[in-house]
């Protein structure tokens, strides 16, 4: 392994149910959102990168009333290899760091859920992120 996580921390939540309609709509329309990932990153230190993995849920317009959920969980890397090429580095950052951190954004994600009292909440357990940075990569 080229890298390392020496730490990770939750930089940022924003969990909103604007008001009891829309918490009485959620279980029952929460599947028509989509679930978002943006994964940003910036150098910190020598050979240490801050790596931010955001997963958020984004709406449908027809939607009337609607919920805001969003995580941003940062995870600082150290990069053992510094001869990595560009493409290496950004596999690591864009694939390797958000698989490896995406179980804790799920834990806190369904956890935020359930205590405000959403029960029935299902999002993908599993994520491709070498998947998502295929698709990235091909535009």
């Amino acid at each position: 392994m080229s890298y390392k996580i020496v730490s990770k921390f939750i930089k940022d939540i924003s969990f909103e149910i604007p008001d009891a309609e829309t918490f009485v709509t959620i279980e029952k329309e929460i599947s028509k959102y989509t679930l978002n990932f943006d994964i940003k990153s910036k150098p910190f230190k020598e050979k240490i990168v801050e790596v931010n993995t955001i997963l958020k849920i984004l709406p449908p317009t027809e939607i009337k009333n609607k919920m805001l959920a969003e995580i941003n969980l940062t995870a600082l890397i150290s990069i053992e290899n510094p001869s990595l090429d560009k493409q290496a580095l950004e596999k690591i950052i864009l694939v390797e760091v958000p698989k490896e951190v995406y179980p804790t954004l799920y834990e806190v994600f369904v956890y935020l859920f359930n205590k405000a009292g959403v029960k029935n909440i299902t999002i993908a357990k599993e994520v491709d992120f070498q998947k998502m940075y295929n698709e990235k990569t091909k535009s």
